[in-house]
């Protein structure tokens, strides 16, 4: 896992789940086929999709931030990896929105499709699980060198908590097949990147804070 770490078996996830979703959409102009059972708006496949579209597009702002202020090779490559696949699914999850002809913003608070909609509102900026807060992100953009790839290294491990939280509870709720397959995708390809990191910042004289 270490060539490329795992944003290789992440990009090779969204390849079979493009060719999955390919395959399971039959599509009538801008329209899914009427054999296709279209979710709802406040279904979890569209709550998932709204809410880890925003999750994910945080990590890809991370990611660029910290890759602008270090020049360890290793860091940037994980920073890179992680940007373009989350960019990739991203572009995934509001495409299946279009398709289902859903929007792609709710009134419902975050997280309420994982019956969590009741949870204290989100301070700072960070809306949901694992997100990290503005001054967080302010912070990242001030630091360079191995003080930034620690704080972007600790930044993205909660991120990846939280995502993983998240895409668990699609794999339990969602109900589109090809939904289901990116979210164990993603549970897979994160919790490898956890551990992945938790090295890196033991290389560094650090650790995770939570």
């Amino acid at each position: 896992m270490r060539r490329g770490y795992a944003g290789l078996a992440a990009g090779a996830a969204v390849l079979a789940v493009l060719g999955a979703g390919a395959a399971g959409y039959a599509v009538a102009g801008d329209q899914p086929s009427a054999s296709v059972r279209v979710p709802g708006a406040e279904s979890a496949d569209a709550g998932f999709a709204r809410d880890m579209a925003v999750h994910h597009q945080q990590a890809v702002e991370m990611s660029y931030l910290v890759r602008d202020r270090t020049g360890d090779e290793e860091v940037r490559r994980l920073a890179y990896d992680i940007a373009q696949t989350q960019a990739n699914q991203r572009g995934m999850l509001l495409g299946w929105l279009d398709l289902w002809g859903l929007p792609k913003v709710s009134a419902e608070p975050p997280m309420t499709w994982m019956g969590m909609g009741d949870m204290p509102p989100g301070q700072d900026g960070a809306l949901m699980p694992g997100m990290a807060t503005n001054s967080d992100l302010r912070k990242l953009g001030s630091l360079k060198g191995r003080a930034a790839e620690v704080f972007y290294l600790q930044l993205m491990t909660e991120h990846h908590k939280g995502g993983v939280h998240m895409a668990e509870g699609c794999v339990a709720r969602c109900a589109a097949g090809p939904e289901q397959r990116l979210a164990r995708g993603m549970v897979d390809a994160q919790r490898s990147e956890i551990r992945l990191m938790a090295d890196m910042l033991k290389k560094r004289g650090a650790h995770a804070r939570s």
